[in-house]
């Protein structure tokens, strides 16, 4: 990274400034950074877990796959999802309050007796399933936003603060250098005045 800066105090104590603000911010983005890869990993479990209770159940399902041919799937649909959303590390995220169904009526008495039963299944499978995206959708917003975040600690801890602080040091030593060789003039100047008087 090629810092521009000057030769001088000024510009020496604005480096000194903005490599404190970097310094103080390190350690809230890497925590930021951990948190948000805990909270992935949380949300990764989370859908491989509603992934095989979605297999599972289907496979309770399949026994009664004749059966199913008889169903109406008209019968039931999803009407609303409710959507809440949950900061995480600062980030928003969407978080699945509840999900409204929308039944068709069917009479009782000439339906098959395992009608409910289905709608119930039916219900269930539509939760997880429903359930299973929001925390794949969770799992990705948070993966984004933990990748830039990751590039902005790096980018602070391998780029910017030793420039900044090569910068520093270099400026040090220029007005040093340029201390010591003022005193040298003036304590040459001295000496030769004195060998004229």
């Amino acid at each position: 990274m090629n810092l521009k800066f000057q030769y001088n105090k000024i510009s020496q104590l604005q480096l000194i400034k903005q490599l404190g603000v970097r310094q103080k911010a390190l350690p809230t983005l890497k925590n930021k950074e951990s948190a948000l890869r805990v909270e992935v990993k949380k949300a990764r479990d989370k859908a491989s877990e509603l992934d095989s209770r979605i297999a599972e159940r289907t496979n309770e399902l399949d026994v009664f796959m004749k059966l199913w041919s008889e169903f109406d799937p008209d019968l039931i649909s999803v009407k609303d999802v409710q959507i809440k959303t949950r900061k995480i590390a600062g980030v928003k995220t969407p978080l699945l309050e509840d999900i409204t169904y929308e039944m068709k009526d069917f009479n009782l008495f000439t339906a098959p007796s395992w009608y409910l039963d289905g709608i119930v299944l039916i219900k269930e499978l539509s939760r997880l399933q429903i359930e299973r995206e929001f925390f794949i959708r969770k799992m990705h917003i948070l993966e984004q936003v933990r990748k830039k975040t990751t590039q902005k600690v790096n980018l602070y801890e391998k780029v910017q603060i030793p420039a900044f602080e090569e910068a520093i040091l270099r400026i040090k030593r220029f007005l040093e250098d340029e201390e010591n060789l003022s005193k040298a003039a003036q304590k040459i100047l001295k000496d030769r005045l004195e060998e004229l008087a």
